[in-house]
């Protein structure tokens, strides 16, 4: 018989022995403590403006047209959980027992009642963390908007912290990563973000006050039942994880801390973007942030918006697709969607893993023109390990990235929708985690700029390229077709406009690889 774990959230009260319980209870008294909750609760004070914490006034919201226009951003999901190289949500599952994380924490580190999170911390030292040259190598790539890992669930801060001892400013590398990645970008030229993942940590750390519920070590308890230690991995409690409406945690002070965190992170670094990991969290509070970040980013640009905040429709907090621009993780929009909006993906796992399988650059390419073509931006962390470095799967994409926009980038930034998003036999799947589309060089997506139309075909086309969108039965481009060329190329093309398609002669040797984008100018343009 297969002895399955108990998840610690869902430990019934019985299993405590009454050591356990003594050490919980005084947990949790030291972490309210820590929080301020014997205090008077700071009010949600926001900056005075024209959007108020309620669903009416935030449906006001505008997307600022350099969202619109840069289309690709290059983010760094990076932080202390890449010291493993383990991958993902590893300081919450280093503490379940029997996961492939807490096997490998047990291997290399010891076991999680001795070694825990808080000590991996110290081991995050970012010593080849060039933040200048990275974003120059994110320049070339062609990213327009750059953003930096506020806090991830793990409740580590990456800036100096007004609120929070635990941050890089105070442990870890001794820096403040957010203002560095912040100086770099705008010393680049790129609109700064940054991302919070805050929200979820109170219930999403819950495994750290557990223990072992079989084995050699049964019932000793993690490092996170040690009171010394409840500002990291939160008090005590019984609100468990799990997804949808309780990502969010009910506690009203934890409420009031992340207000008072991500608030001291707007202020202190007056971001363009802010992205949250899923819906507006706790309500009226959520509510009162953005707000707050709306109003503060209006009285920084002389009362014009140039604000952006990214939120997911997950089942998670509150969604309001009018408030900002929608997020959608690591998949697509099944058509054009009236609303600019983003895809959040990953070259790789979320933070470094060894062996995991990186996205080729093709598919990247392909990804990045079924998305723009839809009315979105993507948004791509480039994967960094532990010391701040590139692996060599990244840096090669970044080079082949920066020769395929060099050629082509004019068909991707500074465009809109054309009238259709694409045409091809190939259907992409849309939604969250759903990115794994092949396409086929029949599968070709539009943009359009200043009257032109780009075609950009999802593949090497071999032979000629039929776009019958573009037929002169079709009736779509309700203009009769005067040029088409092919972005990098001087030579000359071939092509006729058929009835059923636009029938384009392709050269031998293409200019660029992973696709050939094409720019068709109509008689108007002449």
């Amino acid at each position: 018989m297969t002895l399955l774990p108990m998840r610690p959230d869902f430990r019934p009260r019985h299993f405590q022995i009454s050591f356990f319980a003594f050490a919980l209870g005084f947990a949790a008294l030291a972490g309210s403590a820590l929080r301020g909750a014997d205090s008077p609760v700071n009010p949600l004070a926001i900056a005075p403006g024209s959007f108020a914490p309620t669903v009416e006034s935030l449906k006001r919201y505008q997307t600022p047209e350099w969202f619109r226009d840069a289309k690709f951003g290059i983010w760094a999901h990076w932080g202390p959980q890449a010291v493993p190289r383990a991958g993902d949500w590893y300081a919450r599952q280093m503490y379940l027992q029997g996961h492939p994380q807490y096997e490998h924490h047990l291997k290399t580190y010891g076991h999680p009642s001795k070694f825990g999170y808080k000590d991996i911390i110290p081991l995050w030292k970012a010593e080849k963390w060039d933040p200048e040259a990275l974003m120059a190598l994110y320049v070339k790539a062609g990213a327009k908007y750059f953003v930096s890992m506020g806090v991830h669930h793990d409740n580590f801060d990456l800036w100096n912290s007004k609120f929070h001892r635990w941050n890089a400013v105070a442990m870890g590398p001794k820096r403040d990563v957010v203002g560095e990645w912040k100086h770099a970008a705008e010393k680049a030229g790129l609109h700064f973000g940054v991302s919070e993942h805050l929200g979820p940590s109170y219930a999403w750390f819950s495994p750290s006050h557990g223990w072992d519920q079989y084995g050699p070590t049964p019932g000793i308890p993690y490092d996170g039942n040690n009171p010394a230690y409840a500002d990291l991995y939160h008090p005590a409690h019984n609100e468990p994880f799990r997804w949808g409406r309780s990502w969010y945690a009910k506690d009203a002070a934890w409420h009031q801390e992340w207000f008072n965190r991500i608030k001291d992170l707007v202020d202190q670094y007056q971001p363009d973007l802010l992205y949250t990991d899923g819906g507006i969290p706790f309500e009226e509070t959520g509510l009162s942030l953005l707000a707050h970040f709306y109003n503060a980013n209006q009285a920084a640009h002389a009362g014009k918006l140039e604000a952006v905040f990214n939120h997911k429709d997950m089942g998670t907090g509150i969604f309001i697709r009018e408030a900002g621009a929608q997020d959608v993780e690591r998949g697509v929009m099944p058509g054009i969607n009236p609303l600019p909006w983003q895809t959040c993906t990953s070259i790789g796992d979320w933070f470094y893993s060894d062996g995991f399988k990186y996205k080729t650059t093709t598919e990247i390419v392909h990804m990045l023109a079924d998305i723009v073509s839809k009315n979105g931006n993507m948004l791509l962390n480039v994967v960094l390990y532990a010391d701040g470095s590139l692996p060599p799967e990244p840096r090669q994409f970044l080079d082949e990235m920066a020769a395929w926009m060099a050629v082509n980038g004019e068909a991707i930034h500074g465009t809109r929708p054309w009238k259709k998003f694409g045409e091809g036999p190939t259907v992409a799947a849309a939604g969250h985690f759903k990115e794994d589309t092949a396409y086929t060089p029949k599968d070709i997506r539009f943009t359009t700029k200043a009257g032109a139309l780009y075609a950009i075909t999802l593949g090497i086309p071999g032979g000629e390229v039929r776009i019958t969108s573009l037929g002169r039965d079709a009736k779509i481009a309700e203009e009769k077709i005067a040029s088409v060329r092919l972005l990098g190329s001087d030579e000359k093309l071939t092509w006729t406009q058929e009835p059923d398609a636009l029938v384009i002669k392709v050269p031998p040797q293409l200019p660029t690889l992973h696709s050939a984008v094409f720019r068709i100018a109509f008689e108007s343009l002449r």
